[in-house]
């Protein structure tokens, strides 16, 4: 299985979308620090998840929620995996 995920840093105020096969994993290495753009801040959050059989599914997902570029449909997925 694979997974695209969001994190949220409150102390940068931003989102970053990611896919990966062990979301575990991932979160530890973002937490060392080994990424460039999650490096900025101390206090990422997993706040949302899908799943997919195929890398190319969540990657192709992970690149449509890139293109939006859009802070209210973040929260829109977010929110609504929360009800």
């Amino acid at each position: 299985m694979y997974f695209v995920y969001i994190l949220y840093s409150k102390e940068i105020d931003r989102d970053y979308v990611g896919q990966t096969y062990d979301v575990g994993l991932r979160l530890e290495r973002h937490a060392l620090k080994t990424t460039r753009y999650t490096k900025q801040a101390n206090d990422w959050e997993l706040k949302y998840t899908e799943e997919y059989k195929t890398r190319s599914e969540a990657m192709k997902r992970e690149k449509e929620i890139k293109k939006k570029k859009s802070r209210s449909y973040i929260e829109f997925l977010i929110q609504s995996s929360a009800d």
